[in-house]
């Protein structure tokens, strides 16, 4: 699976050294979804690598599937703590009412605002117009009618990539290291890193209310911040992403003013 250009853009994005971080965006009026709602969530997106002696990431589809599994019954079960009832369409095929192209199409459309989002929100490309009014993007009519015809009054989206470092990068990263015990030292070669970022689309408007990113790595080959292909790194990655919803700008507000 090739990475996508906002993932990417993302990991240009957010520097860091062993370290996990986050950055969420949110409608000024956003407030989590609670009670009784319906939520879609599409299939992720999930790739799985390991980054070879020289760098390079090679997928492997293996370490993928039981990413993808482990990551949709982290939101099963994280889900199922919130009260509200969730749909993972692990097919397009899988969403009621709705042709598998329909899906693909609602699925391009969220990719492009994406885009816009990151290039807008993360890499400092500011719009006069957007400043300080949180998120104010949009899927549009095609959205809320995708809502309508489903039932479902949000849609998620996640996408997901780690990689691991080799036998062959750990190696040669402990080369390095024990150069220096001789009076050269190798550069820091780096080791593996994940990257996740989600969005939430309210159907009944089409809005995008909700984006979040989460990049954790570390520069030592061979120690991991959080492994998605077992069931505990998986959980550890959904709760790190969409555990802790904010609230838009003026609800916060509203409930400062409350206390």
């Amino acid at each position: 699976m090739r990475k996508s250009g906002i993932a990417i853009a993302v990991a240009a994005s957010i520097t860091m050294s062993g370290c996990v971080q986050t950055r969420q965006y949110a409608d000024l009026q956003f407030s989590p979804p609670q009670g009784d709602y319906k939520l879609l969530v599409l299939r992720p997106d999930v790739s799985v690598g390991s980054v070879t002696t020289g760098g390079m990431t090679e997928p492997r589809a293996d370490w993928t599937d039981a990413a993808r599994a482990n990551i949709v019954a982290a939101l099963r079960a994280q889900q199922a703590e919130r009260g509200g009832k969730m749909l993972v369409a692990e097919k397009r095929g899988d969403i009621p009412n709705v042709d598998p192209d329909t899906v693909a199409e609602i699925e391009r459309l969220n990719y492009i605002v994406d885009q816009s989002i990151v290039l807008h929100k993360y890499l400092g490309v500011y719009l006069p117009t957007k400043r300080g009014k949180g998120l104010q993007y949009t899927l549009g009519k095609d959205a809320v009618d995708f809502g309508q015809k489903t039932g479902f009054d949000y849609m998620l989206f996640l996408h997901a990539e780690d990689s691991f470092a080799s036998r062959g990068r750990v190696a040669l990263q402990v080369l390095g290291i024990a150069g220096c015990f001789v009076g050269f030292c190798a550069p820091n070669i780096g080791g593996g890193s994940q990257l996740a970022y989600a969005s939430l689309v309210d159907l009944r408007t089409g809005e995008v209310v909700w984006f979040n990113v989460l990049r954790a790595g570390t520069q030592i080959a061979g120690v991991n911040l959080g492994d998605i292909r077992t069931q505990e790194g998986a959980a550890q990655m959904v709760e790190r992403l969409l555990g802790r919803m904010k609230p838009g700008r003026d609800i916060r507000r509203a409930m400062k003013e409350k206390s």
